[in-house]
């Protein structure tokens, strides 16, 4: 069922001003409000009701929030928890005349990976219909015991804009691996990207533009 998502705080500054393809300048965002629709949510590491969007009061990004994302290996860890992905489809109600890309996703999480063991988060980004995508992955090494963080930035010529005028759901799949690998087998290497603390979430910036022949 669609629910409108309700707007929880401020996230991340602004990102900066960047530039099309066709080499016209990002503008400011827009004034009026974007909302998020959250149509669908799938996957093993967000089952129903531990995943939560919001949006910055002032357009500049967004945030998903999980609370049972964890994936892990070894030791007493059912075989199939190795790996755990969330699919989430959000209907993004811009306002008229403009466009946005997502310019760059900051995740976070903790990381317990025993001598020998690895981590992988992995996510990409497209829009329903379109074929271009945005792959990102980044690893992770054992021995490790601390919090993680990975940033996912796009080059300005690479970013894929909402088309103008259009209603395209905006697709977000992201991934956690754990790998036991020469570590220990009696012993649990995990990895996580969810909190109770609503401040250590994945960040979306969004960089927006104004649609051509809108002035």
């Amino acid at each position: 069922m669609r629910r409108t998502l309700a707007v929880l705080g401020a996230v991340a500054a602004l990102f900066c001003a960047t530039t099309s393809a066709h080499g016209a300048p990002a503008l400011d965002v827009p004034p009026d409000k974007i909302v998020i629709e959250l149509a669908t949510v799938n996957g093993s590491g967000c089952p129903e009701g531990t995943a939560a969007v919001a949006v910055s009061p002032d357009n500049t990004a967004f945030t998903v929030t999980y609370s049972d994302y964890l994936a892990q290996a070894g030791g007493n860890a059912d075989p199939t928890w190795f790996r755990k992905n969330c699919q989430l489809n959000l209907i993004v109600h811009v306002p008229g005349g403009f466009t946005y890309a997502i310019a760059r996703a900051d995740y976070r999480g903790f990381a317990y990976l025993e001598n020998g063991a690895s981590g992988q988060s992995r996510a990409n980004y497209y829009f329903q219909g379109m074929p271009q995508t945005v792959s990102k992955s980044h690893s992770f090494q054992g021995p490790y015991n601390d919090n993680w963080q990975a940033s996912d930035v796009t080059d300005v010529a690479q970013l894929v804009w909402a088309p103008c005028g259009e209603q395209r759901n905006f697709n977000i799949n992201t991934e956690l691996r754990v790998n036991r690998g020469t570590s220990d087998p009696r012993k649990t290497s995990f990895m996580t990207m969810d909190s109770t603390d609503t401040s250590v979430s994945t960040v979306y910036h969004l960089a927006w533009k104004e649609c051509e022949g809108k002035r």
